[in-house]
């Protein structure tokens, strides 16, 4: 099957997802710049969501051009991924309406680690498909920047859960900053094809 479907439907799902995160914000009864000052934890979340999304959605681009083909078993991992994408702008909002309280950054914290895992098995669903010497196995190597993520987002969790919300939302800013620069090893690769 060709890819240019799932690379479209996952498109527009992941700009939906932005859409309905950035209209959350509610807009204040005041004229003043100090009526926005209740806002910063939404604007907060939102700005932590929105760096999130748009990392899978950039590194998702670069993984779809590594791949040659998908099969079914692609196409349900891609569509998993995007369940858990989908969830972004509830758990965002969760946590921005109750300022960063335990609970909700559990849960923000749950749906990224859920995010990474499903994205985790996208890639393999890819590699098994075109093989260990496809030019994704080669890119991703052992996947270091992948695993020390999804371990970032348990300990996140743990963080959050132990009563330390504040400290699992840096972290989890810390794995964002580590991915906001584009991934390279793809574009490498396929530059040394």
């Amino acid at each position: 099957m060709h890819k240019n479907r799932l690379e479209a439907f996952s498109d527009g799902v992941i700009a939906i997802i932005i859409t309905i995160m950035v209209l959350e914000f509610k807009v204040p009864h005041g004229e003043h710049l100090s009526d926005l000052l209740p806002l910063w934890p939404v604007f907060l979340s939102y700005v932590l969501s929105f760096m999130n999304v748009g990392i899978y959605w950039n590194n998702h681009h670069h993984l779809m051009h590594a791949v040659h083909k998908v099969n079914g078993a692609v196409l349900w991992a891609n569509l998993n991924l995007l369940f858990w994408l989908s969830l972004m702008p509830f758990t965002t909002a969760w946590m921005g309406e109750n300022h960063f309280a335990t609970t909700p950054v559990v849960v923000y914290c749950v749906d990224l680690c859920l995010c990474a895992m499903a994205y985790t098995v996208l890639q393999a669903q890819i590699i098994r498909l075109e093989g260990e010497q496809s030019v994704l196995k080669v890119a991703v190597g052992r996947d270091r920047k992948g695993k020390v993520s999804l371990a970032s987002y348990v300990l996140a969790i743990a963080l959050a859960m132990a009563g330390w919300p504040g400290l699992a939302g840096i972290l989890v800013g810390v794995v964002a900053c580590i991915w906001f620069l584009p991934d390279r090893r793809i574009e490498r690769t396929l530059a040394g094809e």
